[in-house]
């Protein structure tokens, strides 16, 4: 059941949406249950060492995800996107606007949160990979779905799913929180530019959600920390005062609400969705 009815109807572009048990399945699935119309995107294939095809939605499972949305009545197609290649981006804004009649709301999804090592054993074609994905595929994304949301008129939602790593550090996680804590920056600069327009632009902040991403990271730090998985998740449980990870769908949720009517003065905003773990 729809929760927020002024969504119905409103056209939602997400990236990185094309893995089984993702965030971006979630908000993609809650979205459409909303009656919004939705396209998700994901790179489709594998680019190098740097983004393999274990990490990231294939076009098969991109498709199904979208058929599994429409087989429960939503509207949902899927397309291939490399956030970093900008003419590809400005396709697939244009292939949104041609199919729905425009776009009301992007989500930026897309991220790599695999590449993890120290410092010092991080390589740059490592640091660019994260930082290209998170933050300039954010930017790319951003900045020709808010040029079609300006030219329509009728203002728009730019949600960026941040990170915990947005607002405070993690061993072996350089180049992911540096990404994490610029998208905060764009998220704030989107907001002040385009709030004139009717335009809100927000990041969502979640703690660790074991998604398929989430239970590498579970396995790679409980190793490099020296604990067995329970121990980890333990400590883990501990930290947060809810007592549970996140799930996808708190993001999801999350996600809906800004880009509802009841979130219309919520603006600039990096909303903490930890359980209370995150503070600041």
């Amino acid at each position: 059941m729809a929760n927020f009815p002024e969504l119905k109807g409103k056209v939602a572009l997400i990236t990185g949406a094309g893995r089984r048990k993702g965030l971006g399945e979630a908000m993609a699935i809650r979205l459409a249950a909303e009656g919004c119309k939705v396209i998700i995107t994901d790179i489709a294939h594998a680019k190098g060492d740097e983004i393999p095809a274990s990490a990231i939605g294939l076009q098969s499972e991109m498709d199904a995800v979208a058929a599994d949305i429409r087989a429960t009545g939503g509207e949902c197609f899927a397309l291939a996107l490399d956030v970093l290649e900008e003419a590809q981006v400005k396709a697939i804004v244009d292939a949104t606007i041609k199919r729905f009649g425009g776009l009301d709301i992007l989500v930026n999804n897309a991220g790599i949160g695999y590449l993890m090592k120290p410092i010092t054993e991080l390589s740059i074609t490592e640091w660019d990979a994260v930082l290209g994905v998170n933050l300039r595929g954010a930017f790319l994304c951003t900045k020709y779905a808010a040029d079609h949301m300006i030219k329509q008129g009728r203002g728009g939602r730019i949600v960026n799913i941040a990170s915990q790593a947005a607002k405070s550090g993690f061993p072996f996680a350089a180049a992911y929180c540096a990404s994490k804590h610029g998208l905060v920056g764009l998220t704030r600069v989107s907001a002040i530019e385009f709030g004139k327009h009717g335009i809100t632009a927000n990041a969502i902040c979640p703690n660790h959600v074991t998604t398929g991403l989430g239970a590498w990271q579970n396995e790679y730090f409980s190793e490099a920390l020296g604990l067995t998985m329970e121990q980890y998740m333990n400590a883990m449980k501990s930290r947060i005062p809810v007592g549970r990870p996140g799930l996808p769908n708190d993001t999801a949720a999350a996600c809906a609400w800004l880009c509802s009517d009841q979130a219309t003065y919520v603006n600039g905003e990096s909303m903490n969705v930890s359980g209370g773990e995150e503070y600041h």
